[in-house]
C-alpha cells in the first residue's frame, strides 16, 4: 500500500518543543506507511503530501515578529496554503487540543482559521466528551513515563506547585489569592513558567508580595526542571477558568503526583480511569477550603502509581495512519500528491 506522506502544522521538534508533538512526531516515524513531512512554508506551498494534519492552526498563521508587514505576510502565505488545499482537494485532520477558536485571535486570524475549519476532513479528539462537527476518532492523549526521566525530588510536605505556561485562563492570579486566605503558614505555593505577557506576571508578582510562602519563575522549564518542581510538590494544583484537554495534567500523573484541578466531566473520566486518590476537583473558582480539601485527601492512602496503561504511545502511529486513510478515503484521493519534492 502506498505510504502516506503527512504535513505536519508543527516545524522539526526542537528542545522547547510540546513533549506531546515530539513524541507523537516519533511515533508516527516509526510506523510502516507514514512518511511526516514538518512544517515549513517551502514545504507546504511546493510539497508533495497527500494529508495535511493540523494540532493548533493558530502555529501556521505565526507571529510574523512585531511589524505589521510580517504579520501579514505571514497571514498572506497561509491563504496561499489554504487555496491549494482547497484546489487540490487535499484532505485535512485536525487534532481538537481545544475546541474554541484562540481567545485573542484578530478578525484576519480568525477568518483564516474558520478556513481551515472548513477544509477539516475528519478529527481527532482526546477524550470522548469533546464535541466537534464531522466524523471524528478518539485517540487518548499519551502519557509522558517516557519523556519525564530526569532525577525527581523529594516531596516537600505542605508545598503545593503550579507548573506551566502562564496565560489568563489559567487562573494563577485567583490560586495566589485564595492561597493568601490558607491559615496554614506551614504551607507553600510555587508557580513555575513562562508568562504569556510581562503584564501577567507583574499582575501575579503584586498579587503575592508580601506573602513570603509564595515563590514565582517566570521563565521557561526545561524537561529536567519541570520534573523537579512537580515532584517536590505534595499536591499539583491547575487552578484553570476553563479545562477541556491538559498535558499538564497528564504529566503530573507521569510523575506520580495528585493533581487540583476543575471540575470537569472529562476530570470526572480521567479520575476514574486512573483510580482513586489521584484527582481532586473543585468548582468555580479555587479557594482556600477547595485546596485545604484537596491536600487532606492526597495525603491519604492510594495506589503507588496512577493507571495509565490506556495511553501508551505505542499504538498511537498506527491510530494516526488509520485516521489518514480515512481522511484519504473521504476525499476520494490516492496516497499520491502532486508538488515540488522538498
Amino acid at each position: 500500500m502506498t505510504p502516506v506522506r503527512v504535513l505536519t502544522s508543527n516545524r522539526e521538534p526542537r528542545s522547547t518543543t510540546n513533549p506531546y508533538i515530539t513524541m507523537l512526531t516519533a511515533a508516527l516515524r516509526a510506523t510502516p506507511g507514514v512518511e511526516v513531512v514538518t512544517f515549513s512554508y517551502r514545504a507546504a506551498l511546493l510539497g508533495r503530501y497527500s494529508v495535511v494534519h493540523l494540532h493548533w492552526p493558530e502555529t501556521v498563521l505565526g507571529q510574523g515578529g512585531r511589524r505589521l508587514s510580517g504579520r501579514l505576510a505571514r497571514w498572506a502565505l497561509a491563504a496561499l496554503l489554504l487555496v491549494r488545499l482547497s484546489l487540490t482537494r487535499t484532505p485535512v485532520v485536525r487534532t481538537m487540543h481545544n475546541v474554541e477558536l484562540p481567545a485573542d485571535a484578530n478578525r484576519a486570524q480568525r477568518l483564516l482559521l474558520r478556513w481551515f475549519d472548513g477544509l477539516t476532513t475528519h478529527r481527532i479528539v482526546l477524550n470522548d466528551r469533546t464535541e466537534c462537527p464531522g466524523p471524528a476518532t478518539t485517540i487518548l492523549h499519551g502519557h509522558y513515563r517516557d519523556w519525564y526521566t530526569g532525577p525527581r525530588t523529594a516531596v516537600v510536605p505542605g508545598h503545593l506547585q503550579y507548573v506551566g505556561l502562564v496565560r489568563r485562563y489559567k487562573g494563577i492570579e485567583s490560586l495566589v489569592e485564595a492561597f493568601h486566605s490558607v491559615a496554614d503558614d506551614s504551607l507553600t505555593l510555587g508557580i513555575a513558567g513562562a508568562a504569556s505577557t510581562p503584564e501577567l506576571a507583574a499582575t501575579i508578582t503584586a498579587l503575592a508580595d508580601g506573602d513570603p510562602r509564595v515563590s514565582l519563575r517566570f521563565d521557561f522549564l526545561s524537561s529536567d526542571e519541570l520534573v523537579a518542581a512537580v515532584t517536590t510538590a505534595e499536591l499539583v494544583v491547575l487552578p484553570y477558568r476553563f479545562m477541556h484537554n491538559s498535558g499538564m495534567v497528564l504529566a503530573a500523573l507521569s510523575l506520580d503526583r495528585p493533581v487540583l484541578v476543575p471540575e470537569t466531566p472529562v476530570n470526572a473520566d480521567l479520575a476514574a480511569e486512573v483510580g482513586p486518590g489521584w484527582i481532586h476537583t473543585f468548582t468555580g473558582d479555587v479557594t482556600a477550603e477547595s485546596i485545604e480539601s484537596a491536600l487532606t485527601a492526597a495525603r491519604k492512602p492510594r495506589p503507588a502509581a496512577p493507571d495509565l496503561g490506556a495511553r501508551e504511545w505505542a499504538d498511537a502511529g498506527q491510530a494516526h495512519l488509520t485516521v489518514y486513510r480515512l481522511a484519504l478515503s473521504r476525499a476520494g484521493r490516492s496516497g499520491r500528491s502532486g508538488g515540488v519534492r522538498t
